[in-house]
């Protein structure tokens, strides 16, 4: 008897030994130390110097697949069957992010890109690169910057992600099933160095340039539907044309929009960047509607910046989308709707620089205030995927995070860079408390992010640095019954958000950020 109690005690202590050795790897702080508390500040205005770039990153060498009963789920037993293209028996997919699981990417529709912009006022310098993925996450991003050549003299890398649900998993949230990890490391690294590539590529052709800004505030709105109580959209499109002084060539465009780009919806198993492809197809080359050149294109390299999506907003396939120049409209979620979106939101900005209120800048000062943030991991769906590995991100302590929130200025515009979906209320007002909701509190983050942003053009940019998933007003918060503004069921983001507290700490760290640079 005391022998199998030995045995038995001996068993317990070495479960318990690999079961803390395993959870303290799988929460392992994978940059210990690291740490970013940047401040650049220039007083004088001056001539800035840009480059830009994009670089392919268009996954390739996968097996595809046959949906034979079309509900974008793989399953031999419904009939579905995989090309194995690599001739080694089994197949090896690239799993789509977005949706659900078991998503495997069939083929391609239009590629992905890393499209980067290098911006340098001779005292320092900063890249915004973006990727078409639904997100990237910070250990990633630091991965990244470390890997970055000290000879380009980068003082800042932004990367953001245009958050394009029919693009490669590079989360680990969209695997075979809800506990498998659907991350190629392979795939990853090949965007890893694309994004370097990218950033590369455009500071070598950094030149003199001067700057075209402008704004429409409402012709996009019927584009996008907000599926959450209160109604409110970061619907604008800011746009910032990059133009080379010595022959007034445009060098790279900036589309600021919130959006998701998810309008191929849960059906589709093609790899795509959504409408965004089309959008910067046809800023760049212009738009040809029955062979026939409808608006000429400004030529350079777009980058679709996406804004405050939280919420949420999407043109999801009740939304119609119209062909500004055939007036077909299109309703069902299929590759002819998001050209018509990509048609519609390039005819407002190509209009809208073709208009004599575009205000032209030659000189600017460059001013750059980036912060290491550390959040609360209160989801506990989040946790346990982290323990078992669908998530590979460390805890720097107690159910913490590292993350990063960026504001620069530039002139007359001003950026702001957060880690998630934002919901447009906090960024533009309008947050309420209604009844309901889990903490009967006044709005927390107040005054809205945009009203404090300094400058006349006002950028807002997403899933930038990180992606943990949706940002919502601490005064909204809704998992308990009685949910508010009389639904039946819990709302979506908070299945997907770090926890209530998220909002009020960054929407606090924007803030104290802005302030820092007057």
């Amino acid at each position: 008897m005391k022998k199998w109690l030995k045995v038995s005690l001996i068993l317990l202590v070495v479960i318990a030994i690999i079961f803390v050795s395993y959870t303290l790897y799988q929460f392992r702080d994978r940059h210990k130390g690291h740490e970013v508390d940047l401040k650049i500040n220039s007083s004088h205005s001056s001539a800035i110097k840009a480059g830009f770039s994009k670089v392919d990153i268009t996954p390739i060498d996968f097996d595809t697949w046959t949906d034979n009963n079309g509900d974008a789920h793989f399953n031999e037993k419904d009939g579905d069957v995989y090309q194995d293209l690599n001739g080694n028996g089994k197949f090896d997919p690239i799993y789509l992010a977005g949706f659900h699981h078991n998503r495997p990417a069939s083929g391609v529709n239009d590629p992905l890109w890393a499209r980067t912009m290098v911006l340098d006022d001779g005292k320092s310098r900063l890249a915004l690169c973006v990727i078409d993925m639904i997100g990237f996450g910070h250990d990633e991003v630091v991965r990244v910057r470390k890997r970055l050549k000290e000879s380009l003299g980068i003082d800042y890398l932004i990367i953001s992600s245009t958050h394009v649900h029919s693009s490669p998993d590079l989360m680990g949230m969209w695997g075979v099933n809800e506990y498998s990890n659907g991350v190629n490391p392979d795939y990853l690294e090949f965007v890893m160095k694309g994004i370097l590539e990218s950033v590369e590529n455009a500071t070598n052709v950094l030149e003199p340039v001067y700057f075209r800004f402008a704004i429409d505030e409402e012709a996009a709105l019927p584009m996008v539907g907000d599926t959450r109580d209160p109604q409110v959209y970061d619907a604008a499109i800011r746009i910032m044309q990059v133009m080379a002084s010595n022959d007034d060539r445009t060098l790279g465009t900036i589309m600021n929009w919130g959006n998701h780009p998810e309008t191929l919806w849960s059906g589709n198993t093609l790899i795509s960047s959504d409408f965004p492809h089309y959008f910067r197809e046809y800023v760049e080359n212009g738009i040809v509607e029955n062979d026939s050149l409808q608006i000429k294109g400004v030529g350079g390299i777009s980058i679709f910046l996406n804004g405050a999506l939280g919420g949420l907003m999407t043109t999801h396939p009740s939304i119609p989308i119209v062909n500004p120049y055939s007036g077909e409209v299109f309703q069902e979620e299929n590759n002819g709707k998001i050209d018509a979106q990509g048609k519609a939101l390039a005819k407002i900005v190509l209009e809208k620089l073709a208009d004599k209120a575009v205000l032209e800048v030659n000189f600017a000062n460059l001013n750059i205030r980036a912060k290491t943030v550390e959040l609360s991991l209160e989801n506990k769906l989040f946790k346990l995927a982290a323990w078992i590995g669908i998530f590979k991100r460390g805890l720097t302590s107690w159910w913490k995070i590292r993350s990063e929130v960026a504001v620069w200025t530039m002139g007359p515009a001003s950026f702001v860079h957060i880690p998630g979906e934002l919901y447009p209320e906090i960024l533009n007002g309008g947050v309420e408390s209604p009844e309901g909701a889990d903490f009967g509190i006044e709005p927390v983050e107040v005054p809205a992010i945009r009203s404090v942003m300094p400058g006349q053009f006002r950028f807002f940019n997403g899933m930038s640095n990180d992606m943990i998933g949706y940002i919502v007003p601490k005064s909204q918060w809704d998992e308990k019954p009685p949910f508010t503004y009389g639904k039946e069921k819990r709302p979506y983001g908070e299945i997907n958000s770090l926890g209530p507290e998220t909002a009020p700490l960054l929407h606090k760290l924007v803030l104290e950020l802005l302030e820092d640079l007057k």
